[in-house]
């Protein structure tokens, strides 16, 4: 039997595709600071939205994906450890809690102090909690270049929130702890995958994507209940269109182009690209929402930013992380960027620190 073989995906488009998802990410709060004024909705409601519309959105794909391998000449086995059901349905659960803490304390960090510093301290805090606890936890060396950047990366968000809490009302001390518990919980996300992938474990992405969202959903609905599931505004045309953009465009295809543009692009280089969606979501938030940026929180937020993408460079020099091909097989492993997972290809010969939401 002749099998078709696709040629592999051109790098200037997986390029083009990591761009547009961090742009497309960038817009994410954006479209949660108009529903929050036109729905109606609070931050865990409007989480509950995006996750189940996403996972509506993206569920279809591992349908199609079945259908192909039935079609074909089936799954290759990968060289990952095998796990138990039990194991996988824990594995799940840890992500998907982790996932819902990130992604329903940004919502809460837009709300409070605004659009950019909300998603500059999560993006910027977020890697640096993840090159600690990789130092922490498993024992990864940081490095010179490492620490430097860790140490500048913390003195710009110290200059973002103690500069900009001085009466101007551009940063909110309970919206930068919103941000913090993000980043929290993207680090928190990260550091299992990557101790997953060094444990050996194979894990499908955009399965593993799926079970989240569907892990966030049940986890979320009990609290947007009480916090008002349903939008005030009776209005369809105030909320809907926004509402299936945030489901559709930072969700769903975000995650459906990082995914295709990870196999010809560099972890490494894709984290820096991803660098686009704090300046996207800044840009947005001074233009579109009227938000007003201080020279102090310009200077922190530069700062900030500088220090995490000279932390991405110092980890993918060193080495850190796991993201080497199992030498002899088909297995990818899998790290996760952005608040989602993603797989590592086989242009990727070290690890990085991921940057997104």
């Amino acid at each position: 039997m002749k099998l078709d073989h696709k040629p592999a995906l051109p790098v200037g488009r997986g390029l083009s595709y990591v761009l547009i998802a961090a742009i497309a990410w960038g817009t994410a709060g954006a479209a949660a600071a108009v529903l929050f004024d036109t729905s109606g909705l609070g931050p865990v409601a409007l989480t509950f939205w995006r996750t189940a519309g996403g996972l509506l959105l993206l569920a279809p794909l591992l349908l199609l994906r079945a259908r192909r391998c039935r079609r074909g000449a089936g799954r290759s086995a990968g060289s990952g450890r095998p796990l138990s059901r039990r194991v996988r349905l824990g594995r799940a659960l840890a992500t998907g809690m982790s996932l819902t803490v990130f992604q329903t304390a940004y919502f809460g960090a837009v709300h409070a102090t605004g659009l950019a510093v909300a998603t500059v301290v999560t993006l910027g805090a977020g890697p640096v909690l993840i090159a600690l606890g990789g130092r922490l936890w498993m024992a990864e060396r940081l490095g010179r270049g490492g620490a430097l950047a860790v140490a500048g990366a913390v003195t710009g968000l110290a200059v973002l929130v103690l500069g900009g809490a001085n009466g101007s009302g551009t940063v909110v001390p309970l919206g930068v702890g919103y941000a913090l518990l993000s980043a929290l919980g993207y680090s928190a996300m990260t550091l299992q995958a990557r101790h997953r992938a060094r444990a050996g474990e194979h894990v499908d992405s955009l399965g593993a994507t799926i079970s989240s969202f569907a892990v966030g959903a049940v986890l979320l609905l009990p609290a947007a209940m009480w916090e008002g599931l349903w939008p005030v505004s009776a209005e369809l045309g105030d909320w809907l269109p926004m509402m299936v953009y945030l489901a559709a465009v930072p969700t769903a295809l975000a995650y459906g182009l990082y995914f295709t543009g990870l196999v010809a692009v560099r972890a490494a280089t894709a984290a820096v690209i991803a660098l686009i969606e704090p300046v996207t979501a800044a840009v947005l938030a001074v233009v579109l929402l009227g938000e007003h940026l201080t020279a102090t929180t310009v200077a922190g937020t530069t700062v900030l930013l500088t220090a995490v993408a000279a932390l991405v460079v110092a980890e993918s020099r060193s080495g850190a992380g796991v993201s080497r091909q199992v030498a002899g097989g088909g297995d990818r492993r899998v790290e996760v960027l952005g608040g989602a997972q993603r797989p590592v290809g086989l242009a990727d010969r070290e690890d990085t620190a991921p940057v997104r939401e």
